[in-house]
């Protein structure tokens, strides 16, 4: 099978409400919308990359960038497996968000061509729903915390994920608590905002009966989380710090980590995200698929990924309406009673965009040919459609 173009629309989709970490504050869900086209076929995913490089190094910029000058190139020649991808982007350094929503995009392509759902192709289960959790954003007061919370578990969910950060940590979570008692699931999630002289502070958290405490130490460290997790019963649970099963197996055998957080553009596609699984599932590490607010396209694509056998915890694939009015697929995913979410057993990911809202959320375009021969590596940009509506690209705030 080969690719015959590839179109990026980036959209700006208003969330339900704000949503807040301790990186800063969200009310618009920007994000790039790949689609891969061939042999009549097309496959989507999306980039879940952010304006500023506050997660993670990558932009929507530096995301456009690669896959324009990069990526591209590479994607020449016929395609017998979507597992060669992942090989034939090696080369380039980083830009793990840009490599994996060109990858996931092609897994779903493929996956198409066979008329098989995504997740036989990923080796997962037939299972027909997923348990699902759900991520919740620093609110104005604990108060408005805990009626949030509670609404949340009474809708159905599986686990309660807070959002903290020095200053809004222990006193927020232990009224949660106590509001909820001791048997609903909880986690903190940090995102790097403390650091190792902040051990002490950790162990106020041991009587809260969290399920774990998320990357609560630099995005970038491994050996000062060994060292914190040693003087914790909390199990400590590693996200920006993973980007390959190699960061997993270090971690692991330094003892920096008992729950591993996989998200496949953090990881650079499915490829080493089936790697991570395997190894956690080898050394038995509890997984779970963290989320970074995906519309309906990333949604799906969690979902089939986390019929694999060893995500054993509910991850943060939530329904659609936890973040958006409206998402951009034409059936837009819903929580059922007991706190899962059907996997789509079409084509693919089994989900379609909706034509109509891509038009009123979608704010530029631009479509490439993929280059066909050796020759013409060097001009991958053969532009068939520049611009949508606004003559400059807006990656910015």
């Amino acid at each position: 099978m080969r690719l015959e173009e590839i179109q990026l629309q980036f959209i700006s989709l208003p969330l339900k409400t704000p949503f807040a970490t301790s990186f800063g504050r969200e009310d618009t869900k920007r994000a790039w919308i790949i689609t891969v086209r061939g042999e009549g076929i097309e496959g989507y995913a999306e980039s879940v990359a952010s304006d500023l490089p506050l997660y993670s190094e990558e932009t929507h910029a530096s995301v456009y960038y690669a896959i324009r000058d990069a990526i591209i190139p590479h994607l020449q020649g016929n395609i017998t497996d979507p597992q060669e991808i992942s090989l034939r982007l090696q080369s380039i350094r980083g830009n793990r968000m840009a490599k994996a929503a060109v990858e996931m995009a092609i897994w779903d392509w493929f996956a198409k061509s066979e008329r098989q759902p995504l997740y036989r192709l990923l080796g997962g289960r037939d299972v027909d729903r997923i348990p699902v959790g759900v991520s919740i954003g620093i609110q104005d007061s604990p108060e408005q915390l805990g009626a949030v919370a509670e609404s949340y578990w009474k809708q159905g969910y599986r686990r309660l994920k807070i959002k903290i950060r020095p200053g809004w940590d222990v006193i927020p979570l232990r009224l949660l608590r106590a509001r909820l008692g001791d048997e609903v699931p909880i986690m903190a999630d940090a995102n790097s905002a403390y650091r190792l002289a902040d051990r002490d502070h950790f162990k106020e958290f041991e009587d809260l009966h969290l399920m774990m405490i998320e990357q609560p130490l630099a995005y970038d460290d491994i050996v000062d989380h060994a060292t914190l997790a040693k003087t914790l019963s909390t199990p400590i649970c590693l996200d920006e710090s993973i980007h390959s099963v190699d960061d997993a197996r270090k971690a692991w055998e330094l003892g920096a980590l008992g729950i591993i957080n996989l998200k496949v553009g953090r990881v650079g596609g499915y490829a080493p995200s089936l790697a991570i699984e395997a190894f956690a599932r080898q050394h038995h590490i509890p997984l779970w698929c963290g989320g970074m607010l995906e519309t309906g396209i990333g949604r799906a694509h969690n979902l089939h990924l986390t019929t694999l056998a060893g995500f054993t915890l509910p991850g943060d694939t939530s329904a659609s309406d936890r973040y958006f009015w409206q998402d951009i697929i034409t059936e837009p995913f819903a929580l059922n009673a007991d706190g899962t979410l059907t996997v789509p057993t079409g084509p693919g990911i089994g989900v379609d965009l909706d034509p109509k809202r891509m038009q009123e959320v979608c704010t530029y375009e631009e479509t490439w040919k993929i280059p066909l021969g050796q020759d013409d590596h060097l001009n991958p940009h053969l532009k068939i459609n520049r611009e949508r509506r606004f003559p400059e690209l807006d990656l910015g705030r």
